[in-house]
């Protein structure tokens, strides 16, 4: 089989590669035979193998339209990735952030809904129970708007409450203090960029991991906020961090409702907020539940058990 494709709206250079290296990677990775000249490509193989490259090409072109940089790092997750599709239909659509690991993509049904809802909404309120991917797939979307330029500044925030144990004296400056409450924002970070690159954004003060107390009298314009772990915000932290939402900003909210770690006489603000908030349009709802869990398989089962405890 043999079939041209005519590539436009884009780049060349950035879907190629320099030097042809990223179509050159392909033609290796895939059983066919790929000849480029100007903005045509010309390939011959089996009628499967054409189809997968043309699902890769797509993606690859889908990529660059949203303004992120390929490596052959990032095509061979796509190869892979499609390898065990079997339908354009069933394709990733929408891969949120290339990160250094590869393509970010929502994996479960809950996960798309809350993805689409990421590029509807300028307020997201994400609830769901631990391994769902609500602070991943968060900060992946926020890395994802930096990226394009349509963002100047990601603020990511939690509410500094212990669970369960006391933390007790800890010696160091603010930072040192505080990073052991902020510490799962910084392992999503790490899984989706180099560690120097983590280091630059904070430097230059691009990326911001704060407690969600530091947030009150600013307004934050152009930029991302995401509030990680709002089932131990109060009532009133929640409305602190909505009401700093400024021009051209987005805000994300995520957290578990069976996860609450407040004194007993406290209202949770993640609780409150979603019956305040239900029917304001523009502002998206999510729950994703236990089939959403994308960790190690008994996490799943764990979850269910104490559930069914409960009762």
């Amino acid at each position: 089989m043999k079939k041209t494709f005519e590539i436009k709206g884009i780049d060349l250079t950035s879907l190629y590669g320099v030097g042809d290296k990223n179509i050159s990677f392909l033609e290796k990775k895939l059983p066919i035979t790929v000849n480029v000249r100007g903005n045509s490509i010309f390939c011959q193989g089996l009628k499967k193998d054409i189809v997968h490259f043309d699902l890769v090409l797509s993606q690859m072109i889908d990529s660059i339209k949203k303004g992120n940089n390929l490596t052959t790092k990032d095509i061979n997750q796509l190869i892979a990735m499609n390898e065990k599709l079997d339908s354009k239909s069933e394709s990733v659509e929408n891969v949120i952030f290339y990160g250094k690991k590869g393509p970010v993509f929502p994996r479960t049904d809950g996960q798309k809904k809350l993805v689409k809802a990421f590029f509807k909404n300028d307020i997201i309120i994400s609830v769901g129970p631990a391994g769902t991917g609500k602070t991943f797939l968060a900060v992946a979307y926020a890395l994802s708007l930096l990226e394009k330029h349509e963002i100047e500044k990601i603020i990511f925030c939690r509410p500094a409450v212990e669970a369960g144990e006391n933390l007790g004296f800890l010696p160091g400056d603010l930072k040192d203090k505080i990073d052991p409450y902020l510490a799962p924002l910084y392992d999503a970070l790490h899984e989706l960029l180099p560690k120097n690159k983590i280091q630059n954004f904070l430097d230059r003060g691009i990326i911001e991991i704060i407690p969600l107390a530091y947030m009150r009298g600013r307004t934050i314009n152009r930029s991302a906020m995401i509030l990680d772990e709002a089932q131990n915000a109060s009532s009133i932290q929640m409305k602190m961090f909505l009401t700093r939402l400024g021009i051209e900003s987005r805000a994300i909210i995520t957290g578990d409702e069976s996860q609450i770690d407040l004194p007993k006489k406290s209202n949770s603000g993640l609780v409150d907020v979603l019956k305040i908030l239900k029917n304001i349009n523009d502002i998206g709802i999510v729950k994703l539940n236990k089939q959403d869990i994308a960790r190690h398989h008994l996490v799943k089962h764990i979850i269910d058990a104490y559930s069914k405890s409960r009762k």
